[in-house]
């Protein structure tokens, strides 16, 4: 597996990370990644060369962080990459923000699950309206200080409160965010586009979480009639099993998009997933490690796919033109 540079942080990581929201999470009832599955996954990860491992405080209750801690027990830490994530709390119901008691506290109790001394990225996982930007970036400076976190990334935000944090840790001489890991994927783009040029500009590693929309770019998914929202899906998937699927997902643009990537994966000889996710991984603007996660070792193994894939300049153009009809407007998005 070739590596590739995650921003300026310096780090190589394999091209896509391993997402582990699935660990313990449950659904009416039923534990949607177990932990002998998490340990499968992660074993198969590892062998196929992937070394970036993406969790957060609150995966299962912390039992993300627990299963990924037992599995790193038996390795070389050094070997991989890890990134939590820290707001909601997992220490106290009160304290669900950035406040400097919160995240010292969150940051403490996943070193513990995680059995390790450092985190190498440690994600703000949502924007505190709350509590000053550059009070969490000094709790976070010192973390960096005492090598207990070694690199600064941010998740779901708008482009200007990225910027705002990057400039209060400018101002300070904070650690400043280096990584994001944004909602993006093919058929969601100019949504956060401000966001990405800023990315650009400043030279973060761009992270995203749900690069195949949910498993709607997988191709699993039929249009049933002619509506946007009339679907064919597949026992047990997302659209089955999320009630938000729909809305978060499901648009005229990401059926545009899903043609055409479809198209491209029958010239490519690949799967819409695997077109998909290199579409990603060529970004030209900015360094993208797309999050892919998976409840079977197959779906990983497709998913990893990915990287043996090639597409053409006008290939990765003509997935981003579906976005646009005929006249030059963009198709209906929700998310």
């Amino acid at each position: 597996m070739e590596y590739r540079r995650l921003g300026e942080t310096g780090l190589q990581v394999s091209p896509l990370c391993f997402g582990t929201w699935r660990f313990g999470k449950e659904h009416e009832g039923t534990v949607e990644t177990g932990r002998e599955e998490a340990h499968e996954l992660l074993d198969a990860f590892a062998e196929r060369g992937g070394n970036f491992v993406d969790t957060a405080n609150g995966y299962g209750g912390g039992d993300s962080e627990r299963w990924i801690g037992e599995w790193l027990a038996d390795r070389d830490r050094e070997d991989f990459v890890i990134a939590s994530k820290c707001y909601w709390s997992t220490v106290s119901r009160f304290q669900e923000n950035l406040s400097r008691k919160n995240v010292r506290a969150e940051v403490e109790g996943s070193l513990d699950r995680l059995g390790t001394d450092y985190l190498d990225i440690l994600y703000l996982h949502r924007f505190d309206d709350d509590t000053p930007i550059e009070r969490t970036l000094r709790t976070v400076d010192d973390l960096v200080s005492e090598g207990k976190v070694h690199h600064v990334g941010i998740s779901t935000c708008d482009a200007w409160k990225l910027t705002k944090g990057l400039w209060k840790a400018d101002v300070n001489n904070y650690e400043a965010f280096s990584v994001t890991q944004p909602l993006f994927h093919a058929a969601y783009y100019e949504d956060v586009a401000e966001y990405l040029d800023v990315c650009a500009d400043q030279d973060l590693a761009v992270c995203p979480y749900s690069p195949l929309a949910g498993g709607f770019l997988t191709g699993k998914y039929e249009r049933a009639g002619d509506g946007t929202y009339d679907l064919d899906a597949p026992e047990d998937t997302r659209a089955e099993l999320d009630d938000r699927f729909l809305d978060f997902y499901v648009s005229e643009r990401g059926w545009h998009v899903l043609d055409a990537v479809r198209e491209v994966a029958d010239e490519v000889d690949a799967t819409p997933a695997q077109v998909a996710l290199r579409w990603l991984m060529d970004q030209p603007d900015f360094d993208c490690v797309p999050i892919v996660g998976a409840r079977t070792v197959d779906q990983l193994e497709e998913n990893l796919g990915a990287l043996d894939v090639e597409i053409s300049d006008e290939q990765f153009d003509r997935i981003f033109e579906a976005r646009y009809d005929e006249d030059g407007s963009l198709y209906q998005t929700n998310a």
